[in-house]
């Protein structure tokens, strides 16, 4: 069950940034081919936002129609996937990786199982490993991504980008 709060979230470039207030219902991984296809990955995990609480505080996201009842709203600079959108409904579905704190809200079921992949179920059997720095692509790479960095920061800035 979730719990009653503020969630904040927005893009990975800081253009789109929102706020949701009260609860996030229905947190659930959505494995349908068409939000695999909107996400870029093998499920796109999803909760509701109420829209009576739901606010942009910066930027506006683009939207594309992908059915006749349903909209994906989306960062036009990053390409960052945002929201998944039945505008008829009284709430406005968040994907829950935009979040600024993507742990807190634990998704209950999935959906679409029936284009889920069939080896998901296997990932948790896969070799696991931390970010190397010493890795294939040597220390001098990973330190030029970290210092190169242009992601916004996990909570809300009065601007982004920084000032030089």
């Amino acid at each position: 069950m979730s719990i009653a709060r503020i969630y904040t979230g927005g893009c990975q470039c800081g253009a789109v940034r929102y706020r949701a207030e009260g609860t996030l219902d229905d947190p659930h991984l959505c494995h349908c081919r068409m939000c695999q296809k909107a996400a870029g990955n093998y499920f796109l995990p999803l909760a509701n936002a109420a829209r009576e609480t739901f606010r942009l505080t910066r930027g506006e996201p683009g939207w594309f129609q992908s059915s006749q009842h349903v909209r994906r709203g989306f960062c036009r600079d990053c390409g960052t996937p945002l929201f998944y959108d039945m505008p008829t409904e009284g709430y406005l579905n968040i994907v829950l990786g935009s979040l600024d704190d993507p742990q807190d809200v634990r998704p209950h079921s999935q959906s679409g199982v029936e284009s889920r992949v069939p080896w998901f179920s296997q990932l948790s059997r896969l070799p696991e490993r931390e970010t190397d720095p010493d890795g294939p692509a040597g220390r001098e790479h990973h330190i030029a991504v970290l210092e190169s960095n242009r992601q916004h920061p996990d909570y809300d800035t009065d601007h982004w980008p920084p000032e030089d």
